[in-house]
């Protein structure tokens, strides 16, 4: 399989949002086994409402460039990327795969093209931010791989 990757267009909109809601169910499956229930509902009342709202944002805003895998015409991943010019950071801010084809490297040549983008942009550093829960290990396994080492950070909630 041949994958492209290209830049987003605005009428790939609805299969970028629909393989992003089905790559992070497990994820969010996850957190709500990790969190107090109470808190969980607060944060999350519909984490489905709030996932699309926030690829909608990321996809149509001018400052995050965004790239998609493409195959045999299917959009099957895609990437986002913000700069913060002043320390020279790159973060990887956004990013998912179709679960009928991860595993296959897409994840890795998504993020192997946006390390490419940033440095081209002028970045010396490249951040991601990612989840400590059992659903996120596999994109942890991935950023380690590709050669991103953590730096832990804990995350308290209380249900007030």
């Amino acid at each position: 399989m041949e994958v492209r990757i290209e830049p987003y267009e605005a009428h790939q909109l609805d299969a970028v949002i629909r393989l992003s809601l089905q790559a992070w169910a497990p994820v969010f499956d996850s957190i709500e086994q990790m969190m107090d229930f109470d808190v969980y509902r607060e944060l999350y009342p519909d984490w489905r409402v709030s996932q699309r709202q926030a690829v909608e944002g990321v996809c149509a805003a001018e400052d995050t460039p965004v790239w998609v895998a493409i195959a045999a015409g299917a959009v099957l991943g895609f990437v986002a990327v913000k700069l913060d010019v002043e320390p020279n950071v790159g973060e990887i801010y956004m990013l998912a795969v179709d679960p009928e084809f991860q595993g296959r490297g897409i994840g890795s040549a998504l993020i192997k093209f946006a390390l490419n983008w940033m440095t081209g942009a002028g970045m010396s550093v490249a951040m991601v931010a990612t989840g400590g829960d059992p659903g996120h290990a596999p994109a942890r396994r991935t950023y380690e791989k590709l050669g991103f080492r953590i730096l832990p950070l804990a995350q308290y909630y209380k249900k007030l």
